[in-house]
């Protein structure tokens, strides 16, 4: 499979996804400056996770200019997969590629911690692969706490456009298990199409055996899978 990596200014989980996807999972993964202006061959887009111009203005609204990301809007738009972690959902909503915003953790804190997440929608080509209905991913991040209206609340979940949520260990969600006030306990959501995802977690942070945690391989694998077939 062909990946391409996009790499804003202060970007720093691009070397992540470079390594799971070319060392880890043996796939073909290539960087792509934001100031390209061609994609060029690709099975699939991740936007990575970091600080994407230093997150002024808003995380994710100046990188949401950049001149790839209209290369980006029109491979979506085609049907192509686009996957964005972290700053990467931010940076797709800003983008209007996802629905919703990304306002900053109801504590004022940033959380970095390992979180549980129900796999809430198993019928995307994010989670099949014999993804379980609970995994462990960890989060790093100020700004994750979902918010839409709701009117738009109401159609994404009506939709089944919630992939994940935060949960406990057992599969709980509460608000105890929410580590940053996203409504509905939201932690990434898709496109009323199915091939755009953003969420906050970080899968490529838990693909490696050596972490002691590959939860993170069901999405990456479910893609594969999606893909060849």
């Amino acid at each position: 499979m062909r990946f391409g990596i996009i790499v804003f200014p202060g970007s720093n989980c691009d070397h992540d996804c470079y390594h799971v996807l070319k060392h880890v999972l043996r796939q073909d993964a290539r960087f792509i400056w934001h100031k390209e202006q061609d994609l060029g061959a690709l099975d699939a887009v991740i936007l990575p996770g970091g600080f994407s111009y230093g997150d002024y203005l808003r995380t994710g609204s100046i990188a949401s200019l950049s001149p790839i990301m209209q290369e980006v809007i029109e491979f979506a738009e085609k049907g192509g997969i686009v996957v964005g972690f972290c700053n990467g959902f931010q940076i797709l909503c800003e983008s209007k590629l996802l629905p919703g915003v990304l306002l900053k953790n109801n504590s004022l804190k940033f959380r970095c911690k390992d979180v549980y997440l129900k796999v809430d929608n198993k019928k995307t080509i994010f989670t099949g692969s014999g993804t379980p209905d609970v995994v462990r991913i960890p989060i790093a991040h100020g700004e994750g706490n979902y918010f839409i209206e709701q009117k738009g609340l109401g159609e994404i979940e009506a939709a089944g456009q919630v992939v994940f949520r935060y949960c406990d260990e057992n599969g709980n969600v509460s608000e105890e298990a929410n580590p940053n006030g996203s409504l509905n306990n939201i932690a990434g959501i898709m496109n009323k199409r199915g091939n755009v995802l953003g969420m906050m977690p970080h899968p490529e942070r838990v693909c490696n055996p050596m972490v002691g945690n590959t939860d993170g391989q069901y999405l990456f694998k479910s893609v594969f899978e999606s893909i060849i077939n």
